[in-house]
């Protein structure tokens, strides 16, 4: 899909598009440095919005989940070999520009929450911000306890949120990933996690990350992605072909998308 075919595709549905849309369309497309460029836009325009800087660090993850290959070996690799191969190390000065980007949004959210609690941008900001801390702490360093405290806070904030507003459909993406991939733990570490305070609810987190792929603005592909992982962990070929091809018609410069739809046909 040509970026001007996407932009008003946008428009005719109503939603504005922003230097916002541009930066995560791109990221989604593997093409971070276009999405660095649009959401460093944002950020000279929005300087108080906290968005900018953790949408900016959300394309840091992922250009570091694609240099890794996070996404194929820790969602659809089944070869044990493959799994058991050492990854290369993180990137230092990703990790770096990751965290400076983190800590304004913490900073500018944080300034905005304090004047008004309730204010929504804010919360998400913060929701986002946790979670991508989350996935970088789990997924690329391996450590586990660290992110399930990121992953419960954020989940906790995403449900005061959505009890205000149960339209901010982004939201519902942090109850639906602790749920479910939690639920994929044994039976004893779930009832350990319960008692610490997190969520292992696999139907329930189905059924949130469905509401944002969906209905979600920025994060809705990456919860389709995510559905495409638990139908293929399902045996639902079906659904995950046609999830997988819808993402891959979305975002042509992506190949996971292509080559994952290639190995159901």
């Amino acid at each position: 899909m040509s970026r001007t075919l996407a932009l008003l595709l946008l428009l005719a549905s109503g939603l504005r598009a922003t230097l916002l849309d541009d930066g995560y369309r791109d990221m989604y497309n593997l093409e971070f440095d276009a999405a660095h460029r649009s959401f460093h836009d944002w950020e000279r325009q929005h300087p108080d919005d906290p968005l900018g800087p953790v949408s900016d660090a959300a394309a840091y993850l992922f250009a570091e989940f694609d240099r890794l290959h996070i996404l194929q070996s820790q969602f659809f690799v089944e070869d044990s070999a493959f799994r058991a191969m050492k990854k290369p190390d993180s990137d230092p000065r990703v990790k770096r520009s990751f965290e400076q980007d983190l800590d304004k949004g913490r900073q500018l959210s944080d300034a905005i929450l304090k004047k008004n609690p309730n204010d929504k941008n804010a919360m998400f900001a913060a929701i986002l911000r946790m979670g991508l801390r989350s996935d970088y702490l789990s997924l690329i360093e391996d450590r586990n306890f660290q992110a399930l405290s990121e992953m419960k806070t954020s989940r906790m904030l995403a449900e005061r949120l959505l009890a205000m507003d149960p339209t901010y459909y982004d939201a519902y993406l942090a109850v639906g990933v602790e749920n479910y991939m939690l639920s994929l733990k044994s039976a004893p570490t779930r009832w350990l996690l319960r008692l610490s305070g997190a969520q292992t609810d696999k139907d329930r987190g189905v059924q949130k990350m469905k509401l944002c792929a969906e209905h979600g603005h920025y994060l809705r592909p990456f919860a389709r992605l995510l559905l495409a992982v638990q139908n293929l962990r399902d045996k639902n070929r079906a659904a995950a072909r046609e999830i997988l091809a819808g993402l891959a018609h979305d975002f042509p410069h992506n190949p996971l998308y292509s080559e994952e739809l290639a190995k159901l046909h």
